[in-house]
């Protein structure tokens, strides 16, 4: 089996190991981004979850109190 690793650019696969230190660089910067990215809508998902179980404990409260 082989270690070559290849990254796939606009539908062109390209060895890592032939590309420019630079350009390592470019991919390492938008992995990092892509990490960030999924982090951030984690937690924009435990959010949107907390808020919609305090809406309904509020809407329970406020139907225990209707007049």
């Amino acid at each position: 089996m082989s270690d070559t690793q290849i990254i796939t650019i606009d539908g062109i696969d390209y060895n890592l190991d032939n590309l420019t230190e630079k350009a390592r660089l470019q991919i390492q910067n938008i992995r990092f981004c892509d990490q960030q990215i999924r982090q951030l809508q984690n937690e924009w998902a435990i959010a949107d979850t907390a808020r919609l179980g305090y809406a309904n404990a509020l809407r329970r409260e406020v139907e225990k109190h209707k007049i």
